[in-house]
């Protein structure tokens, strides 16, 4: 009785096997799929794409193709792309107010989201923070970089770094488009380029596979975030993160030999200490020098 049991069960095994690798039709020899309606973005080359108020020129099909890697890979990059539109509303708040500022184009907020995905990240090469900003780049600029303050990792004053850093940029270059360009290889590098290929525009050159791409990157995640219902994230504003505004400023320009310590004088713990001021990198605040810092104590 038991193996005429253990045959049954056999039997009816391979029967759902072959089941399962049978095709819908004769002229279909794959497996049997369910039908699912999936999202495929498209470039439309009659329709104008911009970046930074500087036409995406999608007429050329090598760009359009280009252009449409990059809202595919965008569309379907699925837990980073939602938490990347989850966080935006949080990250922007703080990054476009600077960018009028310094009058840089609205569109460079989107270079937050290419370069880290909003994260103080690290690169293999040492960028570090949401604008993966050089060591030697963030010291140049007047930000603080040791063990103890990394100021690339305070999103306030590393994003104005980034704006004059694309302000010269675009004083060099005289177009936004090689601005960001350049952010992403270096002035030097990219005028090399342009010289040696006798070429005017970005979209001209042939350039790494990292840079070909970074540009068209950017106009996809534009559009991507501009309008995610359309690429089939469908997040309302409730669900996003909202910006970490309420705090308190605490002005300390002594050493702190404790930061938990110091955290817990407010109320609040190291993590939300930290969370509030990534660019604390120790357990402690050295300050012979009598530098004062600005410290925010969530409220």
């Amino acid at each position: 009785m038991r193996n005429a049991l253990k045959f049954i069960l056999f039997f009816v095994a391979i029967s759902g096997t072959i089941l399962l690798f049978t095709a819908t039709d004769e002229n279909d020899p794959g497996l049997q799929i369910s039908p699912r309606n999936f999202i495929i973005p498209t470039v439309d080359p009659t329709m104008d794409y911009w970046f930074a108020n500087e036409r995406v020129p999608v007429d050329n099909f090598d760009v359009r193709e280009r252009l449409e890697r990059e809202f595919i890979v965008n569309t379907y990059r699925h837990s980073n792309t939602i938490l990347n539109i989850k966080k935006s509303r949080r990250f922007f708040a703080v990054i476009e107010p600077i960018l009028k500022e310094y009058g840089i184009p609205e569109d460079f907020k989107y270079t937050a989201v290419a370069e880290s995905d909003f994260r103080n990240a690290t690169s293999p090469a040492g960028a570090r923070g949401v604008w993966q900003l050089m060591k030697g780049t963030a010291r140049d600029y007047g930000l603080e970089v040791n063990d103890y303050v990394d100021e690339r990792l305070h999103l306030e004053k590393a994003t104005r770094v980034a704006c004059e850093h694309l302000k010269d940029y675009y004083s060099k270059f005289g177009s936004w488009t090689l601005a960001a360009a350049a952010y992403n290889m270096g002035a030097s590098a990219l005028s090399k380029e342009l010289e040696r290929q006798g070429a005017e525009s970005y979209y001209d050159l042939n350039l790494s596979e990292e840079t070909n791409r970074y540009i068209l990157r950017l106009v996809a995640i534009k559009y991507v975030l501009m309008n995610p219902g359309h690429f089939g994230f469908e997040i309302e504003e409730e669900e996003t993160y909202p910006p970490l505004d309420n705090y308190a400023v605490v002005e300390v320009d002594t050493t702190i030999s404790n930061l938990g310590d110091f955290a817990r004088q407010f109320g609040v713990s190291y993590r939300m200490l930290k969370i509030y001021n990534p660019w604390l990198r120790s357990y402690t605040l050295p300050n012979k020098s009598g530098k004062q810092y600005e410290i925010k104590i969530p409220k």
